[in-house]
């Protein structure tokens, strides 16, 4: 049975293959669209569809074409259309799309001149220098694109942290279903937050932790059982492949288990480096003295820290970058937490590329708890995100003006995402954005400046008065995307002396800046918000992601401005 993912999945890549054979841009964007809201919605779509009381155009932007389509993929799981492409490009050509220079002009041209159809392919035409003879491609390029596929294999077989806390979430839920269940903990890359996630570690223990091995390998989620023993099954999820490791563990030494298999790596051999010149032995079945079997802790992960003389150590931070230290020491900072968030800072409606009023997000953040949000949709540059050009702009902030005094039980703060365009200027007259509340200025185009261009881009961006956040700073894409280089130190050095924040954007998609920048970004004294840009009230629930990631750069509250009561 397909999920509203698998859905919108089959939606979007779809619409990709019509952008790489150069159709109607209106009709790409509805199948975009259409993906978008469907893996938002709140209720499986297949529901809705087999209801005869019920409509899928029920759902906001899905209209009679596309309510057709999703009829045609609940009966048969494709539908005409997507069939159509896949006759003429291989399913194998959406991998170029992942290429950092290719786009669907430049992939619809390689196809028609090589018939190439694979990543293989494509790096053999760039080491032979073919690619530089098509047209608009050169020699410059072909480095571009051998580069990103040498990035591109390395991110081969990872799944994005929201897709694996959803996974495991699921499976933890239905392990615990059956009896004599004590704690079924997910644990691994997952539990310490990492941007992507290559597989997931779960962790059951209790009187039946080993009746949880046959339940698992008969989850209906489940595609591939690569193995089950006593006390450990290997499975594979779902048409994306994840692998998932459940292991059945004795109460005793569930501690331990859950230290040994968070990891990370580097920190667990710095954790047992300590235990050697303590006289210790550790492992995932307990904390042991060399000269016996004495188990001395194991049955909690704050027992073995505790026993190590470490206070108990957050997993995020569990990288070997100081945090062993600082736990010697007592100094490990208190953490940020979600609910230190008081606002949101940085979303759409559908002004702009949203697709949920200003209402609807007001209503969903007020639901959240917040005090406050701002509504940033996209300036005029984005032609595509129906951005708002300098007349709508005014327009918009008098309208939050007039919404802004208790209606909605929440304060609404006017802002834009204006576009800092190739020379640093922003997208917007002086005159627009003085009217505003926030201006998060971000680039969206030309990334593939040199280094130094782009750091001369930013630092003209932060001159700007009005400019009080930099969002998604480095601009990467996880999975899709590498940042773009520049000076980092230097933009940090000027963000910090201009007051402008550093956005930690919570979209599971960028979750930018990553842990080592945050922490340099700190350093020089950088202030941060961490904002969701939400296009949904869905959307919402990412704040948590970008908590996460403040954490993994050893973030406290006073770092992040929205953690304030108010805004100002």
């Amino acid at each position: 049975m397909l999920g509203n993912r698998e859905i919108a999945r089959l939606l979007a890549e779809t619409a990709d293959l019509m952008e790489i054979a150069g159709e109607d841009p209106f009709r790409i964007r509805s199948y975009r669209n259409g993906a978008a809201a469907v893996e938002s919605h709140p209720e499986p779509v297949l529901d809705l569809l087999s209801n005869p009381a019920r409509s899928v155009t029920e759902i906001p932007g899905i209209g009679k074409g596309l309510a057709a389509v999703l009829r045609e993929i609940a009966a048969r799981g494709s539908f005409e259309r997507r069939d159509q492409l896949l006759e003429k490009y291989p399913p194998t050509a959406l991998e170029f799309l992942k290429i950092q220079g290719l786009g669907p002009k430049s992939i619809a041209l390689i196809w028609e001149h090589y018939r190439v159809s694979t990543i293989d392919d494509l790096e053999r035409l760039c080491l032979d220098q073919k690619l530089r003879l098509l047209p608009r491609m050169g020699a410059k390029l072909e480095e571009k694109v051998l580069r990103s596929i040498a990035s591109y294999r390395k991110r081969a077989g990872r799944f994005l942290l929201s897709f694996a806390d959803e996974a495991a979430s699921e499976l933890a839920a239905y392990l615990a279903e059956g009896e004599g269940i004590d704690h079924v903990t997910p644990a691994g890359s997952l539990r310490r937050a990492k941007e992507t996630v290559g597989d997931l570690d779960i962790l059951v223990t209790g009187p039946n932790a080993c009746r949880a091995l046959d339940r698992f390998v008969t989850h209906p989620r489940v595609s591939e059982v690569l193995g089950k023993g006593p006390n450990k099954a290997s499975a594979r999820l779902g048409f994306e492949g994840l692998q998932v490791d459940v292991r059945a563990l004795p109460s005793e030494s569930y501690g331990a288990a859950l230290q040994y298999f968070t990891g990370s790596k580097e920190h667990n051999i710095a954790l047992r480096t300590r235990c050697v010149k303590l006289g210790l032995k550790l492992s995932e079945y307990g904390l042991f003295r060399t000269d016996g079997d004495a188990r001395i802790a194991g049955e909690t992960e704050e027992g073995v820290y505790q026993a190590l003389g470490l206070a108990w150590i957050p997993p995020e931070l569990r990288e070997n970058q100081g945090e062993i230290e600082a736990a010697a020491e007592g100094s490990l900072p208190r953490l940020i937490e979600l609910a230190d968030i008081r606002g949101d800072l940085h979303m759409h409606t559908t002004a702009s590329d949203g697709h949920a009023t200003l209402e609807d997000m007001a209503e969903a953040a007020r639901a959240l708890g917040y005090r406050y949000i701002a509504i940033t949709d996209h300036s005029k540059a984005l032609a595509m995100a129906n951005g708002l050009d300098e007349r709508r702009v005014l327009d918009f902030a008098e309208r939050v003006r007039r919404l802004d005094q208790g209606a909605l039980g929440i304060r609404v703060l006017s802002g834009i995402e204006c576009d800092i365009r190739k020379d640093g200027s922003l997208d917007l007259a002086d005159e627009a954005l003085a009217a505003l509340d926030l201006v998060v200025a971000s680039v969206h185009s030309y990334m593939n400046l040199e280094p130094a261009a782009m750091t001369d881009r930013l630092l003209r961006a932060l001159e700007c008065p009005y400019v009080r956040v930099l969002g998604h700073p480095t601009g990467r894409l996880l999975l899709q995307r590498e940042a773009f280089p520049f000076d980092f130190e230097r933009v940090a050095a000027r963000a910090a002396e201009r007051r402008v924040a550093f956005e930690i954007n919570a979209s599971p998609e960028r979750l930018d800046l990553d842990a080592p920048l945050l922490r340099l970004a700190k350093q020089r004294g950088v202030r941060f918000v961490i904002s969701t840009d939400a296009h949904h009230p869905k959307h919402l629930a990412n704040m948590r992601y970008g908590v996460l990631t403040a954490r993994r750069g050893w973030l406290e509250a006073a770092d992040v401005l929205n953690t304030a009561i108010s805004w100002t």
